[in-house]
């Protein structure tokens, strides 16, 4: 899934970057709450997280500009460790969840995912289709019984099929979710992760669940599944 950071300290925007790139989201980061505002204006993105002390534009108040824009995208606020009232204000203002500086990675991540699964519609902790299941925070695939091996790629492309299943999914949309802002390279390297996809869950079990929509992109098939 698409993340936005917005963290003006620049070495714990890389750090979180690398960290939740690892756990196979795409990340695209901003140093400072205007430009945070402006990828979050052009770029779908399925969680933010935003630091309450930026430059110019803080986190409370872009939280508050993006709401009123009407997005409604799931947003974890970072505050400072000593000022107990930004947790109050983040929430107030129209943050989903705060967490306080120092934080423990692996509570930031796990409040990702409780974010991703309660924002836009359900999202249960394990996503199945068929006889396929895959577990995002332990990054484990199943096809029934058999275990299947992913790269974080391929783990977070089959995440972004399992999420919307039966839908018709563009290279474009595709792209945007799995890939981040900076990707300039060739659209084409949707069709090449596809096909290690199929690869993985699909060829050696005799499936055919990831389908090519002629002329319009791919669908997970929830019978095929």
């Amino acid at each position: 899934m698409r993340i936005l950071v917005v963290e003006d300290d620049k070495r714990v925007a890389r750090a979180l970057k690398r960290g939740l790139e690892g756990e196979g989201f795409a990340v695209d980061v901003a140093f400072t709450g205007e430009d945070g505002h402006w990828l979050a204006t052009e770029n779908p993105y399925d969680a933010m997280v935003l630091d309450v002390m930026l430059p110019g534009l803080n986190g409370l108040d872009l939280c508050v500009a993006l709401r009123e824009a009407g997005n409604w995208t799931p947003i974890l606020m970072l505050t400072a460790q000593d000022a107990a009232d930004d947790e109050a204000k983040a929430l107030d203002r129209g943050a989903d969840d705060f967490l306080t500086k120092p934080f423990s990675y692996a509570v930031l991540v796990a409040r990702l995912r409780a974010l991703l699964r309660r924002g836009g519609g359900a999202r249960p902790t394990e996503l199945v289709v068929g006889d396929l299941r895959q577990d995002p925070a332990a990054h484990r695939v199943w096809r029934g019984d058999v275990e299947v091996r992913l790269t974080p790629r391929q783990f977070s492309l089959l995440e972004f099929f399992m999420r919307r299943p039966g839908e018709v999914l563009s290279k474009s949309e595709i792209l945007e979710h799995v890939w981040d802002f900076a990707f300039d390279g060739d659209p084409n390297i949707v069709e090449v992760y596809v096909r290690q996809l199929r690869q993985r869950i699909d060829l050696p079990f005799g499936r055919g669940a990831i389908q090519t929509v002629r002329l319009a992109g791919y669908r997970l098939d929830v019978d095929g599944g």
